[in-house]
């Protein structure tokens, strides 16, 4: 061996000489023995033992300092074991609420719907534990069935038109009432999701429903939210086989009103809105027919199965029609205000008003999709009235747009009208009887308000159009509160004599003639007129909400919503 090759140090022995420190090996072992400038000189014995996995760090804690080792809450390496300075007594502020956990009051004297809201907006682990409804040893429902019966009461809610936040609100309070508090519902569109999870440890359990059809029947609403009331009432102690059986008995039940009864209440609703907006005896009746004429045609498109936008277009052609030929006989009345009750008949305010109020309260996906069905169907009531419209003008039929501005003030009249629109609108909503008079009441109180605005006060349509909307769903909210019920049934209907039927007709006039602009302007009023109708509702009830007592937290955040700042 060379001096080199002496020199040299093989890689392995230099590399174990170097991890390993040990007493030095005999020179008369083998030729392996061979040193580096790494290994340890002869005669320097290393009192340190132990295994190559022992070895030590700038973290290591230095020799002689006893610690005591803590006892392992979870296994090494669980996302939910603590972290190493988590202390009990002195716990870092990230695991609290900066307000802290609030106290919330469930008494049972409030609407069960502000209990659950409250709740609601709650993130989980802030919220109360349920209290203990039955006794301890007795074995709860099957979670299963608990997330089904709660998804066929949602469904039955949002298919009748409830806004998206109250289904939320329905759905966990069914869960709730069954000592399910860990649920997340959540609600869209066309599809309903609810998700329990037991405890952070154990696998979630989730259930889903489509909602396919859609039908407006406010009696089978006002029959759920007297169920889920039911349930919400710790002294009911109803059953979940009792739940079943009268959800049963809820989807059974028949409409309370027959087919012609629901013709009949059409026909007058659109003669109703003719007068109120300048017609004559003459003007009525031709309105009524226009409309029922179009409600047959409708029902017998449904009936073959066409879709709803067809059935909008063919509904509003008859009015159309009826006011054109008017025209074309020379017969002296008021063309625009037939086609403009038959639009009354049909525009769907509703629909728009449940959409804009998802938007508000953040449902955005649901809050679109609503806005997207209105729009198509606007789109099939423009195409039918404008080729009845374009066809009347290419034989001559003489429609002038400036009839707009010859609407006679006729206050004890068009008052009477108001109240006829809310009452067959409440009939053609399915309502219970026992809210007609309700919400006819509140429709003339609607037009009253709208009236000594806009026509006394001269106040421009639209401001006065919200604060009317306003005071609807202001007395809306009180009713459904006193009676523990949906508002749905005292606020729909009541909105009818606010509906822009006459700015949509004129709108559509213009455009047939091809005057484009103004045709724009006029729909561009009507567009603005729904918005504060929808928004004035939504803003009457929310005032309700804010003066009135709301239970939850007993500070100040009992309600809790969004915080946002300019867009953050």
């Amino acid at each position: 061996m060379t001096d080199a090759e002496d020199r040299k140090p093989r890689s392995d022995e230099a590399r174990s000489a170097f991890r390993q420190p040990g007493p030095v090996m005999a020179p008369a072992e083998s030729e392996s023995s061979t040193t580096s400038e790494f290994a340890i000189p002869e005669g320097l014995a290393a009192p340190r033992a132990g295994t190559e996995s022992e070895a030590t760090s700038e973290f290591a804690l230095p020799e002689g300092l006893d610690v005591a080792p803590a006892a392992p809450a979870e296994p090494e390496g669980s996302a939910f074991s603590p972290p190493s300075t988590y202390r009990a007594r002195e716990a870092p502020a990230a695991f609290t609420p900066p307000s802290g956990t609030p106290a919330v009051d469930l008494a049972k004297h409030v609407p069960w719907q502000d209990r659950m809201r409250t709740m609601l907006r709650m993130p989980v682990a802030e919220r109360p534990a349920p209290e203990p409804g039955r006794a301890a040893d007795e074995a709860g429902p099957a979670v299963p069935r608990v997330l089904d019966l709660t998804l066929r009461i949602g469904e039955l809610l949002l298919a009748g038109g409830e806004g998206a936040e109250d289904v939320e609100t329905a759905m966990f309070a069914v869960c709730r009432s069954y000592g399910l508090d860990r649920c997340e519902p959540n609600v869209t569109f066309t599809l309903l999701s609810i998700s329990h999870q037991p405890s952070l440890v154990e696998d979630p359990v989730t259930a889903s429903r489509t909602v396919r059809r859609r039908g407006t029947d406010y009696t089978r609403l006002a029959a759920v939210y007297a169920l889920v009331d039911d349930l919400s009432d710790p002294d009911a102690h109803l059953s979940l086989e009792e739940a079943y059986r009268r959800l049963a008995d809820i989807r059974r039940n028949r409409h309370p009103y027959p087919t012609w009864v629901l013709t009949a209440a059409s026909g007058l609703l659109a003669g109703a809105a003719s007068v109120l907006v300048g017609g004559d005896p003459i003007v009525f009746v031709a309105a009524a027919i226009g409309a029922m004429l179009g409600d047959r045609l409708a029902w017998l498109c449904a009936g073959r199965g066409l879709p709803e936008f067809y059935q909008f277009m063919v509904a509003a052609m008859p009015p159309a029609a009826i006011g054109v030929t008017l025209t074309l006989a020379h017969v002296d009345v008021k063309a625009s205000a037939v086609i403009t009750g038959g639009l009354f008949a049909l525009l769907p305010g509703r629909a728009l008003v449940a959409g804009v109020q998802d938007g508000l309260t953040g449902f955005y996906i649901t809050a679109a999709a609503r806005l997207l069905e209105v729009m198509y169907f606007f789109v099939g009531i423009v195409i039918g009235v404008l080729v009845v419209l374009y066809l009347g003008v290419q034989v001559g039929a003489k429609l002038t747009p400036d009839a707009a501005l010859s609407i006679e003030e006729r206050p004890l009249v068009q008052i009477a009208a108001s109240m006829l629109l809310s009452l067959t609108f409440a009939v053609l909503l399915q309502q219970e009887r026992s809210t007609v008079l309700a919400v006819t009441l509140n429709g003339g109180v609607a037009w009253v308000v709208y009236g000594a605005m806009h026509y006394a006060g001269g106040i421009s349509p639209v401001a006065s159009t919200a604060v009317a909307a306003g005071l609807v769903g202001l007395f809306g909210q009180l009713l459904s509160r006193y009676r523990f019920a949906s508002a749905l049934p005292y606020t729909t209907a009541a909105i009818g004599p606010l509906l822009p039927g006459s700015a949509t007709y004129f709108g559509l006039l213009a455009i047939a003639q091809n005057e484009v602009d103004k045709g724009l302007v006029s729909l561009t009023k009507a567009v603005a007129l729904a918005m504060a109708i929808a928004i004035g509702v939504h803003l009457g009830s929310e005032i309700s909400r804010l003066f009135l007592r709301v239970p939850g937290a007993l500070s100040a955040e009992g309600r809790r919503a969004a915080k946002r700042t300019r867009g953050f």
